[in-house]
């Protein structure tokens, strides 16, 4: 389980905040030969943030636009935010089956300026 205060660190370390990172969804699934093991599965662009105060999650999601999140709209609202919310719940929705899941970790891609949440499906 990952929290906003564990997303801002991160960022911080892995990328130093730039900006024009975008934002993007890594799916990995099980491996069905060694179920320890998670294989990359693809990944797709988040279109939309909204922080939930009454699940008390920062839940991302896809919604097929072009809208494209980038680390220059997600960071800076999130460093204002009290300390009780920076232990907000990271979740995602993909799509109608796989809504409400666990962003499990972070990965980034420098070639492409891409900064990676990845989920389990």
């Amino acid at each position: 389980m990952k929290f906003i205060i564990d997303l801002i660190e991160d960022v911080r370390e892995q990328i130093g905040n730039h900006e024009a990172y975008v934002v993007t969804a890594g799916l990995l699934k099980t491996d069905e030969t060694d179920s320890t093991k998670l294989i990359y599965a693809g990944e797709a662009p988040l279109n939309l943030i909204v922080v939930d105060e009454e699940t008390r999650q920062l839940n991302f999601k896809m919604d097929g636009s072009d809208t494209r999140v980038s680390i220059g709209e997600l960071i800076p609202p999130l460093l204002i935010l009290d300390m009780d919310a920076m232990m907000y719940e990271l979740r995602m929705d993909v799509n109608v089956q796989y809504s409400d899941m666990e962003v499990i970790g972070f990965g980034k891609n420098d070639e492409q300026k891409k900064y990676i949440l990845f989920i389990k499906i």
